[in-house]
């Protein structure tokens, strides 16, 4: 954007700061410029036109007008709400989280549009209940590192090329699969059962609107869950702040509130998993 100009920005609030009695300042994930700060003057008084535009997990159309420093919203049209995250603690946790995780990758023009369609959809599979949150999380974690430059190397083990069957273990450092025999050899223990494994491939290589559609036994969704942290931990240049508050809402068997909804459609993840899941499911 160039100086003073104006311009309508499709973008979702990740975060809102007050500012005086009446300012909101913005942080927005949008589809062409990445992640900007704006400044919504008057947006804290509920007679103002930018009041439900601008609230946090707005997905808004605004007008944005570029000032020295930051950037100033003229006008905002509201899109989506997604009034069902706050239904639950976890689920507005897990938008936290993912809304943080969002500022910490700050994706180039190139990568935002991708990055904001993978936020929503996330916050869509939460608000309208279409998955479980202890899913949403690592199928999110994972995706958004792959589209930003962390791609896994998922076609088979990195030493004998054996694609799945096993057990595998997942090194998260390299972002490469080993098989239960190869992972031997190096003092590793296997840490993907066989339907962790096909989650893990599923959410990397689906097209886009299917990254969360898929079904998950509680044992394969805890080892997704582990592998899919410690992907992110590494890759990133520090840890989000509000993970360690998303850890306290794990249950006992280390899920994220209640286990994954059966779902009309099960991809390969689903497909794959082995006869002691579907005992689990």
């Amino acid at each position: 954007m160039s100086g003073g100009t104006k311009k309508k920005e499709n973008g979702l609030v990740l975060r809102e700061v007050k500012v005086g009695e009446s300012t909101r300042m913005l942080t927005i994930l949008t589809a062409r410029h990445g992640v900007v700060s704006a400044s919504a003057k008057g947006a804290l008084n509920p007679k103002s036109k930018l009041f439900s535009a601008t609230g946090l997990f707005c997905y808004a159309e605004f007008l944005l007008r570029e000032g020295r420093n930051t950037y100033f919203v003229d006008e905002a049209d509201v899109i989506d709400v997604f009034f069902g995250l706050r239904q639950s603690v976890e689920g507005i946790a897990l938008a936290t989280y993912i809304a943080e995780l969002a500022m910490i990758l700050s994706p180039t023009a190139a990568e935002s549009a991708a990055l904001l369609h993978l936020v929503l959809l996330a916050l869509h599979s939460l608000a309208g209940g279409k998955q479980a949150p202890g899913l949403v999380k690592p199928a999110f974690e994972l995706r958004a590192l792959a589209d930003n430059g962390y791609m896994p190397n998922l076609v088979g083990c990195a030493e004998c090329g054996r694609y799945d069957g096993i057990p595998f273990y997942f090194d998260a450092q390299k972002g490469e699969l080993l098989c239960a025999g190869c992972a031997g050899d190096y003092k590793q223990e296997p840490n993907l059962s066989p339907g962790a494994l096909a989650a893990l491939r599923h959410v990397v290589l689906a097209e886009e609107a299917k990254v969360f559609g898929f079904a998950l036994g509680a044992g394969s969704t805890r080892e997704l869950n582990r592998c899919a942290e410690e992907f992110m931990l590494y890759h990133i240049d520090y840890p989000p702040r509000s993970l360690a508050f998303l850890k306290t809402l794990e249950g006992a068997d280390g899920q994220l509130g209640p286990g994954a909804p059966e779902t009309g459609e099960k991809p390969d993840a689903a497909q794959h998993t082995s006869e002691e899941e579907k005992a689990e499911n």
